[in-house]
């Protein structure tokens, strides 16, 4: 409220409000999400657009929050075609089963797999972290200006010069690059899947989200998460507990920031998706709903698959086999499959993931959906070829990091630490650094006797 009876000293500057209440910033965002949901709330438009188009202040945040009721309680659209739930047993009953033959590996090849899982994360990571938030029309131009196109290597300190830097608006300076890291920099990606591991070393498998909410508070600050997780995170402090903390003033709600989270529990359940995806879905339902929540079903459960597979058609469709087969995703990813079947090539893919999603905007550059489509489509056409899938992941723009982390966590299981070659991981060097509190940086060596443990 507006301190009237007191000095101007007292007021609100609204102008500065902080990201923490993101919500009446975001409200075209809102909009969007809503419609592709199905929420009947085309009705509104004209108003979202009114208060959207406010300079930040009082009144359009009290009015947002009138929105957000509006939003929560508004019907579904008659005609929509997707069936979406944020429960469990809902989601399972939609399923379309999927069997493939699986082989467990003895112990030896187990712990290959898991080492390869680790640091095929943290290569992918790696590999796009310096690009994050670069859209395509500067990106392409870039990997062409340094000789790195098709993208096949590691962007250098030595790409960054001053005179090609000056050719883009994208700030490439400062980062950590290939040839400057030593050890995987602190980064959300790989953050999540050391704290999945204290998460399972303190709660059990059986953890459930309040669990994870805990952990999220103990460990890492507000700081550390980013759009849907951060909101939650401020849920949890504002007494909105899990899942209520996935929906109220979150227009992230569907982002790709739960598809990141679910490595680690694929890699305590190898060749058992089912089982992998019931934990990913404890932990996404504390920030997400539906398919964000499928998002880190679909990863967890594909990571899995990969213990147990060499297959890529196998590895992708036993994801998709533990989430609604009714819902967008599940729609999305598929179509890449039967494009990649019939013939559609890379460059046509990348075509149809950006005419789909726009990535100049963030709804469509962070949508797990988008994101999820790349993470497919860079599986499929890499062919099990670990530094190429990853360039492919990173090269098509959209989330760089995260996708590259997703691919390279996929084949490094699939592979083994022995399919990926030195050149990837001589950067990673065996550890990767947190901001977890206490923990600091990881020995992923370490990292995998704990992991076997957990198994």
């Amino acid at each position: 409220m507006i301190f009237k009876a007191y000095n101007s000293e007292m007021k609100i500057d609204y102008r500065n409000i902080d990201e923490l209440n993101r919500y009446p910033q975001d409200l075209q965002a809102e909009y969007v999400q809503s419609m592709e949901e199905g929420l009947d709330v085309g009705k509104y438009k004209d108003l979202i657009d009114a208060v959207s188009a406010l300079e930040p202040c009082e009144y359009k945040t009290r009015m947002s929050d009138v929105i957000f009721d509006m939003v929560i309680n508004a019907d579904m659209q008659a005609d929509y075609k997707y069936n979406e739930p944020s429960t469990l047993g809902e989601i399972r009953a939609l399923r379309k089963p999927h069997d493939f033959e699986k082989r467990m590996p003895d112990d030896e090849t187990l712990r290959k797999k898991l080492l390869g899982a680790w640091t095929g994360r943290a290569c992918g990571c790696l590999l796009g972290k310096p690009l994050e938030g670069i859209r395509s029309d500067e990106l392409i131009p870039f990997l062409k200006e340094t000789d790195n196109y098709p993208m096949h290597r590691y962007v250098l300190s030595t790409d960054v010069t001053d005179e090609i830097c000056s050719h883009y608006k994208f700030w490439l300076k400062n980062k950590v690059y290939g040839d400057s890291a030593d050890g995987m920099p602190v980064d959300d990606d790989t953050n999540y899947v050391v704290l999945a591991q204290l998460i399972v070393e303190e709660c059990g498998k059986n953890f459930d989200s309040e669990d994870v909410a805990r952990a999220w508070m103990k460990y890492q600050s507000v700081y550390s998460y980013f759009t849907a997780e951060r909101i939650a995170y401020v849920n949890f402090i504002n007494c909105i507990q899990p899942p209520a903390s996935a929906m109220y003033k979150n227009v992230c709600r569907e982002w790709i920031g739960a598809q990141i989270r679910g490595d680690y529990f694929g890699y305590i359940c190898p060749g058992k998706p089912e089982k992998a995806a019931k934990m990913a879905f404890n932990d996404a339902r504390i920030s997400h709903v539906k398919n964000g929540i499928y998002g880190e079903m679909f990863a967890s459960a594909m990571i899995a698959c990969a213990a147990v597979t060499d297959s890529i058609e196998d590895i992708i469709l036993g994801g998709l086999a533990e989430i609604p087969s009714t819902s967008r995703l599940y729609v999305a990813v598929t179509g890449i499959i039967d494009g990649y079947k019939n013939g559609v090539t890379l460059d046509e893919c990348f075509d149809i993931i950006h005419s789909a999603y726009d990535e100049h905007t963030d709804h469509g550059w962070c949508h797990t959906i988008s994101n999820a489509m790349i993470v497919a489509a860079a599986l499929l056409y890499g062919e099990g070829d670990f530094g190429k899938s990853i360039c492919i992941a990173v090269g098509m723009a959209f989330d760089t990091d995260c996708n590259g982390a997703t691919v390279g966590s996929v084949l490094g299981m699939r592979n083994t630490i022995d399919g990926i070659d030195e050149y990837w991981k001589k950067p990673v060097n065996g550890k990767i650094h947190t901001s977890i509190f206490g923990v600091g940086t990881v020995d992923i060596e370490k990292a995998v006797d704990k992991t076997v443990e957990h198994i």
